[in-house]
């Protein structure tokens, strides 16, 4: 077992988005994040928001930073709390410490949530129950990992958070929105897939076909790093698209 401030063999500290400077704690705390991976599902919520008839800025702004609080933080510290197995982040954050962070990332997320389903968009509790139980069940693999499955990744960070952004701004469901949200959860199945390939690969020793192994690791590395920018130029495209037309 790796020692306090130090990570383990399966470590992820020398992956394409995280830093190569600074202290390790720094870089493990970015790297915590997946800013390319949220930055997508802050697309979404964009994609969804930019998509309503009448844009409320207010409520655009609110959504990014709930959802950067709910999954960019608190998903993800839990993530690396209740792994069973593989530690990607060794053990540089204490349980505590990232039990302490998601619970307070999740809390301001929840917060401004209700305030804004209390006085303007109560059918975004219809989303928000969901998504919080997709953050435990999820990421903390309960039930036996029932949850921790691609498909339910596809909903959770993929297809709901379009919704969430197009309820938030108008506060009901619109058929036109539906197929956008299910075509972007197709986006995030189709990185999450890639991801799991990408780490299996990453982790393996392959000494005989070393340099056909280093190619496959290389092609998908590729394939994160251009769905992720893709998604993410989408939404600003969509936001430049609203505040010019």
């Amino acid at each position: 077992m790796a020692r306090m401030g130090q990570v383990n063999k399966g470590n992820r500290i020398n992956e394409w988005f995280v830093p190569a400077f600074g202290p390790l704690k720094f870089r493990v705390l970015v790297g915590l994040l997946f800013l390319p991976y949220t930055g997508m599902v802050l697309s979404y919520t964009m994609i969804g928001s930019m998509l309503a008839p009448v844009i409320h800025g207010d409520r655009a702004i609110a959504i990014l930073v709930i959802y950067f609080l709910a999954l960019g933080i608190g998903a993800h510290a839990l993530d690396a709390f209740g792994s069973k197995e593989v530690k990607p982040w060794g053990e540089v954050f204490t349980a505590v410490q990232l039990c302490a962070l998601a619970i307070l990332a999740l809390s301001v997320a929840y917060a401004i949530g209700i305030y804004y389903m209390l006085f303007y968009a109560p059918l975004l509790w219809a989303i928000a129950i969901p998504e919080g139980f997709f953050v435990l069940a999820y990421n903390l693999e309960w039930f036996n990992g029932r949850f921790h499955t691609d498909g339910w990744f596809a909903v959770s960070w993929g297809s709901l958070p379009v919704l969430a952004g197009y309820v938030l701004q108008t506060n009901q469901i619109s058929w036109t929105i539906l197929p956008i949200a299910a075509s972007m959860g197709f986006f995030s199945l189709v990185e999450i897939k890639a991801s799991r390939s990408y780490k299996v690969l990453k982790r393996a020793h392959c000494e005989d076909e070393f340099e056909d192994h280093m190619a496959r690791i290389q092609i998908l590395e590729q394939i994160l790093k251009s769905i992720s920018l893709g998604v993410i130029l989408l939404g600003l495209g969509l936001i430049v698209w609203r505040v010019l037309s």
